[in-house]
């Protein structure tokens, strides 16, 4: 497997690797791929053709959704008119549950997961020096509230570590309002409708490291070295003084969401910062870490 595969393309392709190891106990699921959030999306549907088809539209109108909130790259969207203006007027209930989101995890990792490096990035994918950005980050800068989210001089956000599984969450919610009992939706991370299904957790070099069930859980999985901004790995912290830890950490929880943003930070963490983080988190959450040596460490 070629060291260049995108992470979310090897994690497709691991999961239906796995998948078809499984004895079939049920007729053949409807399928359906397309892109959502800069990543692959995918759902396997286990439904009658007719009622397929409409959880596949009321999917695609919830990954739309999420591309007019969350999208980094469409000046239209709500976080793009937020990096525009620095200020976001009446932000829809969507996006402000979102920014709530980061703010229990920023605290829950000791401020590690924070969306404000977006500055950073774009200094680092530049190959410029970042001594400037990294004094523009910061999440207690942004001021969060029901009628205006505002953020600070020269400050911009990215979600791209929390958005695609907020997507995914969106999805499978309305896949249930559809009365749905067992669905697998990955747009950029997996959830589980029902279940179980049988996940691989892959690192673009490694191959698969690990294996989980999910059954009405989600599962994210960052991969540092993915993607290089002039040698340094696209997950940053705010402060600019950490690298890495770890080359690939999946975190299993309830929402999507939540195991993104903790997956995003974990990377940066050492194990007894994950510990701590693990403990101020909902119950049930627990991170797969791969470390350079190939050894595996769970904790919960």
């Amino acid at each position: 497997m070629s060291a260049k595969l995108s992470r979310r393309r090897f994690l497709v392709i691991s999961a239906a690797a796995l998948g078809a190891t499984a004895p079939a106990v049920r007729a053949a699921p409807v399928t359906w791929r397309g892109f959502a959030l800069g990543a692959e999306a995918h759902l396997t549907i286990h439904a009658p053709p007719p009622l397929a088809d409409q959880a596949i539209a009321a999917a695609l109108s919830q990954l739309r959704q999420a591309e007019q909130l969350f999208s980094l790259y469409n000046p239209a969207s709500a976080l793009g008119q937020l990096n525009r203006t620095g200020v976001l007027r009446n932000p829809p209930p969507r996006f402000l549950d979102l920014t709530r989101l980061c703010t229990r995890v920023h605290a829950a990792t000791a401020g590690v997961f924070d969306p404000s490096v977006q500055p950073l990035w774009q200094a680092a994918a530049r190959g410029e020096g970042i001594s400037t950005a990294a004094r523009l980050a910061g999440w207690h800068k942004v001021s969060v509230t029901e009628q205006t989210i505002r953020l600070a001089q020269g400050q911009a956000l990215t979600f791209n570590g929390i958005a695609q599984g907020y997507a995914t969450d969106m999805v499978r919610a309305a896949l249930g309002r559809l009365g749905l009992e067992r669905v697998l939706v990955n747009a950029g991370e997996f959830a589980a409708l029902g279940g179980p299904f049988r996940i691989g957790l892959a690192d673009p070099e490694h191959g698969i490291f690990a294996a989980c069930s999910l059954k009405n859980r989600a599962v994210a999985t960052s991969s540092p070295g993915a993607l290089q901004l002039h040698g340094a790995a696209h997950i940053l912290h705010p402060a600019f003084d950490r690298r890495p830890k770890w080359v690939t950490v999946s975190t299993e929880a309830a929402s999507a969401a939540l195991a993104d943003a903790a997956s995003t930070a974990f990377c940066l963490m050492s194990e007894g910062e994950i510990t701590a983080a693990l403990a101020r988190l909902p119950a049930g959450t627990n991170a797969t870490l791969l470390a350079q040596d190939g050894s595996v460490k769970l904790l919960r």
